[in-house]
């Protein structure tokens, strides 16, 4: 197996930096003059790009961007799932013009006909029947866990470690090496200690959630049907079947956030594994950019929450669930064009198609160098991870990091035209990747591969 070569890793850092920074002075500057934003950027994770600055993009269009500095990107980021159905794709653009310029009424509180075709259309895809939207999935995630508790009567939720849900507090609980939970690391001034609010379990660790749920105080597991904020952690077999049975076995409620497994196909995880969630929340992609997010709920348990309300939990104003600007008419119509002509099931069949000629590139250069690491397949998504075997659990995921390895392959991919999710190594392909783009990745990482390893 090789190894990696800390010197040569080293000087190639050092040379793709300077490179980097060379060739995006405009975006530097802008950086630079950003004396207004916190943290000089628009909204701070994105410093977690590499080269020190993000790039400032002029133009972005199906599967590529173009830099203030003209340089033109294959992007396979794709806003980190926000842009699942390609950059600004021409349905979208439409339905947001007609809804601009003809019908108007961005915001009114009011209702229109895309509300209702827009949650009758998740339910047929996912399954669930009842159907409310956010404008983010952290909203989803949030209000869907005040729903459990609500409906339950308990007062904990059960998240798995290094999950990832949005900003929602109770999910920023993690074990440590030595297995007691904590806070996650870096977690910034949560009001109260979620340790308190949550109990946590390894992914696919049944004995563990078996264990977690046997008080019966926990209202609600919140998972994703496969990990994907730290690598790609695939579910075991017979895995969530078993977290169904302990739910249900232990009268527990059972949350499932399609937000990035929808890369599974038109009805994510949930379909395409034959899940039965009580609720799922969903975001980012099924707007076609446009800031939105749903939560859909069982029938039966949307009648026991509105049993609940006329108990006197308020569902309508200042109980907690909602908000303004939810379910605007722009977001409702950018979400009906999106389900409706852009993220399709021949669309999901194509994207997945580029995904698996990704992945084999990939794994071909991995055999041909005998580099230790390891990459894996999420429907229309793929990761690489430096470290093999793949993970099994967050935990494994998170020892497994290797941030100067991460930076160096992302710089060395931007430096080429390629873009890949800052936060890990992960690519997205949308209806609007080529064959061109995945191939160009392909030779891209097998000359990486060749330049750190020895």
């Amino acid at each position: 197996m090789a190894t990696i070569n800390d010197e040569r890793l080293d000087a190639l850092i050092e040379a793709e930096g300077s490179a980097y920074r060379s060739r995006h002075a405009r975006s530097a500057a802008t950086y630079a003059g950003a004396d207004h934003l916190f943290g000089r950027v628009p909204m701070t994770w994105m410093n977690k790009w590499p080269g020190g600055f993000p790039l400032s993009f002029s133009t972005a269009e199906g599967a590529s961007i173009t830099c203030v500095d003209g340089h033109r990107f294959g992007d396979f980021a794709l806003g980190d799932t926000g842009a699942m159905a390609g950059h600004s794709p021409a349905a979208v653009v439409e339905a947001i013009r007609v809804r601009t310029a003809e019908q108007g009424g961005i915001t009114t509180m009011l209702t229109t006909d895309d509300a209702e075709w827009v949650g009758a259309e998740l339910a047929r895809r996912i399954g669930l029947e009842q159907w409310s939207f956010t404008l983010s999935a952290t909203d989803a995630n949030r209000f869907a866990l005040r729903i459990a508790r609500l409906v339950t009567g308990r007062p904990k939720v059960l998240c798995c470690s290094y999950g990832y849900h949005g900003s929602v507090d109770e999910t920023f609980v993690v074990l440590d090496a030595q297995g007691t939970k904590r806070s996650r690391p870096g977690n910034v001034a949560p009001a109260v200690d979620p340790t308190t609010t949550t109990e946590v379990v390894e992914f696919n660790d049944l004995v563990g959630l078996e264990r977690a749920l046997a008080g019966r105080d926990v209202a609600v597991v919140i998972m994703e049907p496969a990990m994907t904020n730290i690598g790609i952690v695939l579910p075991a077999s017979g895995y969530l079947e078993a977290v169904r049975r302990l739910c249900d076995l232990t009268g527990t409620l059972l949350l499932i956030d399609e937000t990035h497994t929808f890369s599974l196909g038109e009805g994510g995880a949930t379909k395409r594994w034959g899940l039965e969630p009580d609720l799922v929340t969903i975001g980012k992609s099924i707007g076609g950019g446009v800031p939105c997010g749903a939560y859909g709920l069982r029938a039966e348990l949307a009648e026991a929450v509105f049993a609940a309300a006329a108990r006197g939990a308020d569902l309508v104003d200042v109980g907690g669930v909602g908000g303004t600007l939810a379910g605007n008419a722009l977001s409702l119509a950018a979400m009906r064009a999106t389900l409706g002509e852009v993220l399709t099931a021949p669309a999901f069949e194509a994207m997945e198609a580029l995904a698996d000629r990704f992945t084999a590139q990939v794994q071909g250069h991995l055999e041909r160098t005998g580099a230790p690491f390891s990459i894996t397949q999420l429907g229309a998504r793929a990761e690489y991870r430096f470290c093999t075997p793949a993970p099994t659990s967050g935990g494994e995921a998170a020892q497994g990091d290797h941030p100067r390895l991460t930076e160096a392959v992302h710089l060395y991919l931007c430096n080429r035209g390629l873009l890949l999710t800052p936060f890990h190594n992960m690519a997205l392909m949308c209806p609007a990747t080529t064959v061109e783009q995945v191939d160009l990745h392909g030779e891209v990482f097998g000359a990486f591969l060749d330049e750190v390893l020895s």
